[in-house]
């Protein structure tokens, strides 16, 4: 168990940047989402990059690798975190929001998911409520899309699956035209199509499979919608602000961005481009240590 008093301790500056986690590199498709629809703050990303994937760790590592990293956030002056990590968010975040801020010392920062603005997202899309979800294994294990679907919005029949090889495919450069992406591409799409032959939209809960949605579309029928999550969470941030303009006016506008990763901040940079869509210089990267 993490010790919120130790890890959450030092209160938010009065302007500061929107934290944004994740646990590898997909979290970098939310960023630029929020770059183009809410340019005007400042973003700081931290990616647990040296200890990606999540998917495959137990519940108690990915709760204990997600609240050292929201940690740092913190201990940088962000007063908002958004976990752009559908595992994170499943495993870690009722714990960080109900447990860990409750007791630290600044209870007034937050922690916001991917997970409850997808799910509402999903509802006002799909026509006739029937709803696949490609996930990684601990998002899927978790059923925290199907706990929240069931409380919130019962009219929708979930059918989840999990595509494991996706992620470590993406994060390897591997998500373009070749028989092997085709493959496992196919064959977690068929799949989960098997599932509910009345499926209508396809959510896609990580952030990494927007890369291969290009390929993911050559195996779904044209009258089901697939859809990623840079939209929804770009939406999802501008509503939590307009709702809390005390937290609005805590944060820092200047445009600007910073990364920071657990790994070599060389390879981030090099790697990162993948998922940002232009270079990014070495000297806005700096490496970290978390725990």
């Amino acid at each position: 168990m993490l010790h919120s008093t130790d890890n959450f301790r030092r209160p938010a500056d009065r302007t500061a940047p929107i934290g944004i986690f994740d646990s590898g590199y997909g979290g970098l498709t939310i960023l630029s989402g929020l770059r183009e629809a809410l340019p005007q703050y400042d973003y700081l990303y931290l990616g647990d990059n040296a200890r990606s994937p999540y998917g495959q760790h137990t519940f108690d590592t990915i709760y204990r690798y997600t609240g050292q990293a929201v940690a740092y956030l913190f201990e940088q002056g962000c007063p908002l975190v958004l976990l752009a990590c559908n595992t994170a968010s499943a495993r870690a975040l009722r714990t960080i929001q109900n447990v860990d801020l409750v007791r630290s010392e600044d209870p007034t920062r937050r922690v916001l998911g991917i997970i409850r603005p997808t799910v509402e997202h999903m509802d006002a899309n799909t026509r006739n409520g029937h709803v696949g979800i490609l996930a990684t294994n601990a998002t899927v294990q978790s059923n925290t899309y199907g706990i929240e679907t069931s409380e919130y919005f019962p009219r929708i029949t979930l059918s989840q699956h999990a595509a494991p090889m996706w992620v470590p495919l993406v994060e390897h450069g591997e998500y373009h035209e070749s028989p092997g992406v085709n493959y496992f591409v196919r064959r977690e799409v068929e799949r989960l199509l098997s599932m509910d032959p009345e499926m209508d939209l396809i959510q896609l809960a990580c952030t990494h499979y927007p890369l291969l949605l290009p390929i993911i579309r050559k195996y779904v029928p044209e009258h089901i919608q697939i859809m990623g999550q840079s939209d929804i969470m770009n939406e999802a941030t501008a509503d939590y602000l307009r709702r809390h303009p005390e937290m609005e006016r805590r944060l820092s506008t200047g445009g600007q961005r910073r990364f920071l990763t657990t790994e070599g901040d060389e390879r981030f940079a090099q790697l990162a481009s993948r998922f940002l869509g232009y270079e990014l210089k070495d000297a806005s990267v700096k490496h970290v240590f978390l725990g």
